[in-house]
């Protein structure tokens, strides 16, 4: 079994260190949260208490981040974990962010030396729990296989998308994908509410028709239909929508650097800016319906 380092033990990364120290691994964690360290040393990890620390003697570093900004800082600052790493560590990159740093930061990996992947995630927080992740890779095929075993253990669908920041830009693609298509399936729920149709039999119908998708019979919108669904829970986030908007967001400035028009993912982006806007950003993404039936 390998020592592993893992920086950002959050809602995403807590569950994904515990995973691996659930296969035997040895963890060694950081995190700026005094909760979120506990957690994974009740759990058998080990806490450091700087980032720096989870990179020294470990074959391998995983990192779950927020932004690009942290995840630069950590690898590339002054006190960056790829200047104190052991001659060929394997780094796991599981932030989601611009496929710009992404690419520059795996560049300079190798350049020192080393072997990345930068491999964002879909599932959510029950997903993280769960083990059942799905892990979009970028990266040389190489260092993709030497990160294989490891997301295997924290995910259940693993895919090399080629390149660095590959994994980033297929991500950020899906993720456009899910904030419209999320708003399309509440605007219809409002609507056919709105006409008099109840929200199941609607439900029963679409859902077996051409209005069927993910949004819709995995994470309905609203209370009822399918038992799971945040909705059922206040909303409280498997996926928060403040997150969401920082997806549509990475998609805009993607989209702006390769000059594509994406007219329904700019929609998707102002929407959720109003919603987050509203008190929205700690709630699940699905709660835009709310916003959308005027609550």
């Amino acid at each position: 079994m390998a020592k592993i380092g893992f920086i950002g033990v959050g809602n995403m990364g807590g569950p994904m260190a515990r995973n691996l120290i659930k296969a035997g691994h040895e963890v060694v964690a950081f995190d700026l949260s005094e909760a979120a360290l506990a957690a994974v040393e009740a759990a058998g990890g080990t806490r450091v208490a700087k980032a720096v620390d989870a990179a020294k003697g470990v074959g391998t570093v995983v990192t779950m981040l927020p932004q690009g900004k942290h995840v630069r800082a950590v690898y590339l600052g002054d006190q960056g974990i790829l200047g104190v790493a052991e001659p060929d560590t394997l780094f796991i990159d599981c932030s989601t962010i611009d496929v710009a740093t992404a690419r520059e930061v795996v560049a300079e990996a190798v350049k020192q030396g080393h072997a990345m992947v930068d491999a964002p995630v879909s599932g959510g927080v029950g997903g993280a729990e769960a083990a059942t992740l799905t892990f979009m890779v970028g990266g040389e095929t190489a260092a993709f296989e030497r990160a294989r075993p490891y997301l295997e253990r924290m995910g259940k669908k693993i895919v090399h998308a080629g390149g660095a920041g590959n994994g980033q830009v297929a991500k950020i693609c899906n993720n456009m994908i899910l904030g419209i298509s999320m708003i399309g399936v509440s605007e219809a729920f409002v609507l056919a509410e709105k006409l008099g149709l109840d929200a199941q039999t609607f439900f029963d119908i679409s859902s077996a028709a051409s209005g069927q998708c993910w949004a819709m019979t995995s994470y309905c919108p609203v209370p009822g239909p399918v038992p799971a669904s945040p909705a059922n829970r206040g909303y409280q986030p498997g996926f928060s929508a403040d997150n969401m908007l920082k997806d549509l967001r990475l998609s805009q400035e993607a989209a702006a650097t390769a000059a594509s028009a994406t007219p329904l993912g700019e929609a998707a982006a102002r929407l959720y800016e109003q919603y987050v806007g509203k008190d929205g950003a700690g709630t699940d993404f699905s709660g835009i319906v709310r916003m959308i039936r005027g609550e």
